[in-house]
């Protein structure tokens, strides 16, 4: 697999994201659904947005993992969230993740009216190998 950045400006990386990535000779494509703070029992968490925020990331990481892909092959990360204001003091807990495993990715984030039950953030990404 081939993957290759488009950033015409340098702004972005502070923000650790990319405005584009290109995709060839690919593999396979994993496109995984919005994963967040749910336990593996199947009840949403009703924590703080801390807390939910590392438990997504440890449960799309599982998904990742367990579909035999590595998480720096994350080619779009979707972020939904109640709360940018709430997720925000949070965000270097995603971009420390993002750093350590070395995930070139865009990115959306999307400010929604809720979520499922009780949870305030999900993530959705598209991998490839």
């Amino acid at each position: 697999m081939e993957k290759r950045t488009v950033n015409p400006w340098k702004w972005q990386e502070e923000r650790s994201y990319s405005q584009a990535v290109e995709v060839r000779n690919a593999e396979a494509t994993l496109y995984c659904s919005g994963q967040a703070a749910i336990d593996p029992d199947g009840t949403s968490s009703n924590k703080d947005m801390k807390s939910q925020l590392k438990q997504a990331i440890a449960n799309l990481e599982e998904v990742i993992k367990t579909a035999g892909y590595e998480c720096k092959g994350i080619v779009r990360l979707n972020i939904y969230t109640t709360s940018a204001q709430e997720l925000w003091p949070h965000f270097p807990i995603l971009q420390n993740w993002i750093a350590v495993h070395h995930i070139e990715q865009a990115v959306t984030m999307l400010e929604v009216n809720g979520l499922f039950e009780t949870l305030k953030v999900e993530l959705e990404a598209t991998v490839v190998k």
